[in-house]
């Protein structure tokens, strides 16, 4: 059988409608105004009549499944919710990426997916579901735009599976769920790997230009992150583009530029504005941005050395480093289900279009989705630095780009050896790798496994005779395929859909006895203890929280929790008392309590509603505010309660700063202490007697 080859759109004959293989319009005569509606449900004249139909079924059955039991989280990462509040409530804070209204701090990132919750807490107010809506959102533009890219350049039928893998993927339907930056930094990749294709196509620097756009989004939603999918689209262009050598490196170039312009207005702004003006950078040692980018959220990822982080790096704190990381109890189950079978399409497709023109535009898609595979994941494998589970959703576009693609080309090429090869090796590798990851929990039963593993190696063992086979029992054996691969990552996805995540390091699917950090809990607190908050629905905001994958539910926890990791990873609902406490006369106030670290805070400001300083940002140890500072601030009367965090958090962790304690031990020791809904505090307006330097 053979397979066209693809052509550069800007030579040979021009087609009337669009090409079966290349998916690449040309011109074509207006239509009737009553054919509109039909060309618009069945999409270009050349895709068969099952092509739009199936795309709306595949993206309105991802919204319908994302959110299913969605508000059960939450505000899911509080640290997250609590900037969305008070992005709703402060412009300076929505610009600036605040944790609390008055700006005192910023979180640990850019703000940019911030501002799509904030936007959506003006509009519907403060919920769980104004929280995480955008974030389904993006979930089905994602899937959307990978069956797009993978469309265009093969067929209706591989983007749809590409769609279908991408909606599938365990922590695709974890993080678009939950409101993490990773959700939008995973569209915003999705998005540039389809424009770099189309700039490929046409040669277009306009093209590159809006790429670049869009990695200075990523940019200001995740910082360095969004620069491992860089490599793979500046090849891809400078190899493939429909141009001449220099024309490609001026596209090349202006990309870098727009990219520099698209990301940097914002950090001049926040480098070049008085440190007075503007709120604390959080994450930071100096109140620069710039060394959050390039030191703690950067390089320290890397090598390990993040000053201020509470947490090892070196392979000890983190996980082993190493290639098998990726595929390890902990990360396994998130995302390597058809990493294998990628892998294999990648290595199979590049070989069959060894021989197309430099401009093959197949050729070119797998360089960008497979150079995004395969640096995202040696980078994840080997950074010694802080790691969690959940930020290998960022490989879940480019693995199920290459599934798709690849496994559409091998099926045109499978009356040849190589297409039957192929098809038989990806196949197996889905089943067997899919068959270990099963076998590491007790969730599911024993014949989900042993299926996916008996099923899967059949259809493997029948590719072999494929071209002799009748086209339904192929086309059988193609849909057993199929179900072998996408059985055990569904199951996961269900799960994970099944039950509330809360807290700061949360994992997909059902517990495998994997670490996640320090504490290595599921859901956000250590050891899988319960943890997380959810929005209060008793009077008063009292609390009505339900801990991540099943745990037992929250308890009235007042204002702050113990100190330690649970406080670090969690916040936890005040009690109506709290509540009342913190509401009286809070006009008065810029901040009606200050505690150490953000996720107390953000509790105390969730239930609230008002702003809440966070002493020493996330982690307790950066160096915001000052004991000076603080101490100006309660002599002016800026704040009115300290929530005391106990067990001695907010010390100077890994090199940062002591300043929470330092505050801490003053605070005790010239403020009185009162007991508000069986929670310390320190009414900062009542020193105690002959205190000094109150």
């Amino acid at each position: 059988m053979s397979i066209p080859m693809l052509s550069s759109p800007r030579s040979g004959t021009r087609a009337v409608r669009r090409d079966a293989v290349t998916g690449i319009r040309s011109p074509r005569t207006a239509a009737a105004p009553e054919g509109r509606m039909r060309r618009l449900w069945r999409g270009p004249d050349a895709d068969p009549a099952w092509a739009r139909p199936a795309l709306a079924a595949l993206l309105l059955a991802t919204a319908v499944f994302y959110l299913i039991n969605l508000t059960a989280s939450g505000y899911a990462n509080a640290f997250y919710s609590a900037a969305a509040q008070a992005g709703s409530a402060s412009w300076k804070a929505f610009f600036y990426g605040s944790l609390d209204a008055a700006s005192s701090i910023t979180v640990d990132k850019p703000p940019a997916s911030l501002w799509a919750m904030a936007l959506s807490v003006r509009a519907f107010r403060l919920n769980s579901f104004a929280i995480l809506a955008p974030q389904v959102l993006m979930g089905v533009a994602t899937v959307g735009i990978v069956y797009a890219a993978v469309k265009r350049y093969v067929t209706p039928a591989a983007g749809l599976i590409a769609g279908a893998a991408m909606a599938l993927t365990p922590v695709a339907v974890l993080m678009f769920r939950f409101n993490n930056p990773d959700a939008l930094l995973t569209l915003v990749m999705a998005a540039g790997a389809w424009a770099t294709l189309r700039a490929v196509e046409r040669g277009s620097h306009r093209w590159m230009a809006f790429v670049g756009v869009l990695i200075g989004l990523g940019f200001l939603t995740k910082t360095l992150q969004v620069l491992l999918v860089v490599p793979a689209f500046a090849l891809a262009y400078l190899v493939a583009a429909n141009t001449s050598l220099p024309r490609r490196a001026y596209g090349a170039a202006v990309g870098a530029v727009a990219a520099l312009l698209a990301a940097g207005w914002w950090v001049v702004i926040v480098e070049t504005v008085p440190a007075s003006w503007r709120p604390y950078v959080g994450g930071s040692q100096t109140n620069s941005f710039l060394e959050l980018t390039f030191g703690y959220n950067g390089v320290g990822r890397l090598s390990g050395d993040e000053v201020g982080s509470v947490g090892g790096g070196g392979g000890g704190g983190w996980g082993e480093t190493g290639l098998g990381r990726l595929f390890n109890g902990e990360i396994g189950g998130q995302i390597a289900w058809l990493i294998p079978a990628a892998l294999v399409l990648l290595a199979a497709g590049l070989w069959m279009r060894r021989r197309a023109p430099r401009t093959d535009l197949r050729r070119a898609a797998y360089i960008v989705w497979g150079g995004w595979l395969v640096v995202t994941a040696l980078t994840f494998s080997f950074m010694a630095g802080i790691f969690h589970a959940y930020y290998t959703v960022a490989l879940a576009p480019a693995v199920a780009a290459l599934v798709g693609m690849g496994a559409v080309e091998a099926w045109q090429r499978r009356a040849h050896v190589a297409g039957a090869v192929t098809l038989c090796a990806a196949t197996a590798a889905a089943s067997v790798w899919g068959f270990v990851l099963l076998s590491r929990t007790t969730e599911y039963p024993d014949a989900l496994r042993v299926g996916v593993l008996a099923v899967g190696l059949a259809a493997a063992a029948l590719w072999l005779p494929i071209a002799r086979l009748e086209r339904r029992v192929a086309g059988l054996v193609a849909a057993a395929a199929l179900a072998a691969a996408l059985a055990g990552p569904t199951a996961y996805s269900i799960t994970t859909v099944a039950e509330a995540h809360t807290g700061s390091i949360v994992t997909a699917g059902p517990a495998t006895g994997g670490m996640g950090g320090p504490g290595g809990g599921r859901g956000g607190a250590p050891g899988g203890a319960p943890g997380g908050m959810a929005p209060p629905t008793g009077a008063m905001g009292a609390p009505a929280g339900t801990a991540a994958n099943g745990a037992a539910a929250t308890t009235a926890a007042g204002a702050a929790r113990p100190g330690g990791m649970g406080a670090l990873l969690d916040a936890s609902a005040p009690d109506a008392s709290v509540v009342a406490a913190l509401a009286a006369d809070a006009d008065r106030y810029t901040w009606v309590a200050a505690t150490i670290g953000s996720q107390n805070a953000a509790g105390l400001q969730l239930g609230t509603g008002l702003p809440v300083m966070a002493i020493g940002g996330f982690n307790g140890s950066d160096p915001s505010p000052t004991l000076q500072q603080f101490q100006a601030y309660v002599a002016a009367g800026r704040i009115h309660y300290f929530a005391a965090s106990g067990g001695g958090f907010g010390g100077p962790g890994q090199g940062g700063s002591g300043t929470g304690s330092q505050i801490t031990q003053w605070v005790e020791a010239n403020y009185t202490q009162v007991t508000i809904g069986g929670s310390t505090f320190y009414d900062l307006t009542q020193p105690v007697s002959g205190a000094a330097g109150s």
